[in-house]
């Protein structure tokens, strides 16, 4: 495998140059995507997502098992992390996104856990149109801070680690889970043929957007590893950072504090 460029201050669909095209860019690939994003999500993972999410909130009990606990997801899309969360433990979860469209699926689901008729029926989830790098929210806000695959589509990842700094009480949690490319080897080779050759075909087919099923996996091969992802956050500021690798090497979740 060829050693992957080191990557930019952000995403770069193809086609953009400055930070406000690849903002504009991603947000019409969500929004074209939305109606089988949930789909395509759980087909071609073979249903893994479900499990990196569940995972994910058990990591995070600890802050999720408390009532006065505030818990932002950020690029939150149609909300699965967000539901994943809620179901794990008491903590108060708002959404965030900045595809309308995403936004639009997300409260259908949350008003269908709230309807009568689900005995496990909880209050509305609310969930909030905003941009990730100028969130609509008061510093040292939120006790979490969570985002599933979104960090990797920000225009500037620097920026969004920044607000999500500004955001985060002292001594809050961040937790990002995101795609990353596994080692060489066999195994490595297969999940790269699969995530380039074949993952863009069936999720084209489906979505009807090849593009954006393109996209995924170049934005994967030139986003940051976990050791790099970690030394960006330490250097800037956060503490306690780690990051635990899963599923062969293809996800990682990193864990760092607000310094207080």
């Amino acid at each position: 495998m060829a050693e992957a460029a080191a990557p930019v201050n952000g995403t770069r669909p193809e086609g953009a140059v400055t930070e406000a095209d690849a903002s504009k860019k991603v947000r019409e690939m969500f929004t074209q995507i939305a109606p089988r994003y949930d789909l395509l999500n759980h087909l071609l993972s073979l249903q893994l997502d479900r499990l990196w999410r569940a995972r994910t909130a058990r990591r995070l009990q600890s802050i999720l098992d408390r009532p006065d606990a505030l818990v932002l997801d950020l690029c939150c899309g149609t909300g699965d992390l967000a539901f994943a969360l809620a179901r794990a433990g008491k903590a108060r979860i708002v959404g965030a996104d900045f595809a309308h469209t995403m936004l639009v699926r997300a409260r259908e689901k949350s008003s269908a856990r709230a309807s009568p008729r689900n005995q496990s029926a909880a209050p509305p989830m609310p969930f909030f149109e905003a941009d990730a790098l100028r969130l609509p929210f008061a510093r040292a806000s939120f006790d979490l801070v969570t985002t599933a695959f979104g960090l990797r589509n920000l225009a500037n990842y620097e920026a969004g680690l920044r607000e999500i700094q500004r955001v985060l009480k002292p001594g809050g949690t961040i937790a990002i889970l995101e795609f990353t490319e596994p080692p060489d080897g066999l195994l490595g080779d297969f999940y790269r043929w699969y995530f380039c050759k074949v993952l863009p075909r069936i999720g084209g087919l489906i979505s009807g957007d090849r593009s954006a099923y393109t996209y995924l996996p170049n934005s994967v091969a030139r986003f940051f590893r976990p050791p790099e992802l970690a030394a960006l956050m330490c250097a800037l500021g956060y503490k306690s950072v780690d990051f635990r690798a899963w599923t062969l090497g293809t996800v990682a979740l990193h864990t760092a504090l607000r310094a207080k």
